[in-house]
């Protein structure tokens, strides 16, 4: 939705092209059946693109490198590369340093993963967004659907409060350096309904 302003404006107001797999009736609906569809992806045994995946718990939710091929494939800019960075064994002075590199990193276009959960494992996944000032970031927490502040002294003090998980685990972050990519001039001809990229669309929802 942050990428593609006529799949935004489909899930939002069911206005344009039906996107297959995002059927309903009305957005939340839209908005649950594409992530159903997200799910299969990320989950699945055989990477997009070719290769295998590494196997992981099925408990503990989405495996983090199917959902970097999804974000490098269908979740950010045409040619965003993105990386790992493990974050549960750092210390507070390591998280601060991320998290700035997260703000030069994380711009329009181009968000982060965060995973969260408890001091033993992790259990849940946080999109992290460029701020509405320079230097800022938010986070969208899919549970109760809002977007808030994402400051560095909750991150590196490990107490963050997204879904009731407090401690960081891996972040899936922007290289901050874009590759060439065959289909970038076929995406980026896709017709726009809508304003340009922005997280308006889950603000919105997260308001009402």
């Amino acid at each position: 939705m942050l990428v593609d302003p006529p799949f935004a404006r489909w899930i939002v107001s069911g206005e344009g092209s039906p996107v297959p797999g995002a059927q309903g009736r009305d957005e939340a609906e839209r908005f649950a059946a594409y992530e159903g569809v997200v799910r299969s992806r990320t989950n699945r045994f055989r990477r997009v693109g070719g290769g295998v995946n590494p196997p992981w718990p099925r408990a503990l939710g989405t495996p983090p490198w199917g959902l970097r091929t999804e974000m490098q494939t269908y979740g950010s800019l045409p040619g965003t590369s993105y990386e790992f960075d493990a974050l549960r064994p750092r210390g507070a002075g390591a998280l601060a340093r991320i998290h700035r590199r997260l703000t030069e990193v994380v711009v329009e276009g181009e968000p982060a993963i965060l995973y969260v959960g408890n001091a033993q494992l992790p259990r849940h996944v946080t999109l992290i967004l460029p701020g509405p000032v320079r230097g800022s970031l938010e986070v969208y927490e899919p549970h109760a659907g809002t977007v808030t502040d994402f400051g560095v002294d909750d991150f590196a003090r490990r107490e963050l409060a997204l879904g009731g998980w407090r401690h960081p685990w891996l972040v899936i972050r922007p290289t901050g350096h874009r590759r060439a990519r065959a289909d970038e001039t076929h995406r980026l001809q896709l017709p726009t309904f809508g304003r340009q990229p922005s997280a308006e669309p889950l603000q919105r929802s997260a308001q009402r």
